[in-house]
């Protein structure tokens, strides 16, 4: 039965991403014998597997195989450890981190043409960006960054 301490800690690990989807596939002798390794915490199990094959030398395969991850997995982690250290393990956000196409020189140029041309509609909008700056805007974009610009102003 879990404690409420589990629970917490189980709830925890979810909130940011590091729960282990898979913590029955970890069969590591370390995993099994002690409290203090939980297969449930990723990042805990990512550093062992890394630590067992860079310190104790075993075989890539093996090792991912025993803590319950695949060779991609094991390589994944050794490349974020290498890049970030072991803040590497922490997952990120999934998806994009910004506005791709609208980069602030798209967005001046946005700003710029609607207060020299504020009769200017967003289809007009979109092909004056198009050829200036070469991308394809979706007209929702412009209008979410327009209605922000809104909003800031009052």
């Amino acid at each position: 039965m879990p404690t409420q301490r589990n629970a917490a800690k189980t709830q925890s690990l979810r909130q940011h991403g590091v729960l282990n989807p898979h913590p029955e596939a970890v069969t590591d002798p370390l995993f099994q014998t002690s409290d203090f390794f939980d297969p449930q915490d990723l990042i805990q199990v990512k550093y062992e597997m890394l630590r067992r094959v860079e310190i104790d030398k075993a075989p890539i395969t093996e090792a991912a195989t025993a803590f319950g991850l695949s060779r991609p997995a094991f390589y994944q982690a050794q490349h974020a450890v290498t890049q970030q250290g072991l803040a590497g393990l922490i997952p990120r956000k999934r998806g994009p981190h910004g506005p791709h196409k609208l980069t602030p020189a798209t967005l001046e140029f946005v700003l710029q043409q609607r207060s020299d041309l504020p009769s200017l509609t967003i289809a007009e909008l979109i092909t004056r960006i198009q050829q200036r700056f070469g991308v394809a805007v979706h007209r929702r974009t412009i209008e979410r960054h327009l209605a922000r610009q809104e909003k800031k102003r009052r």
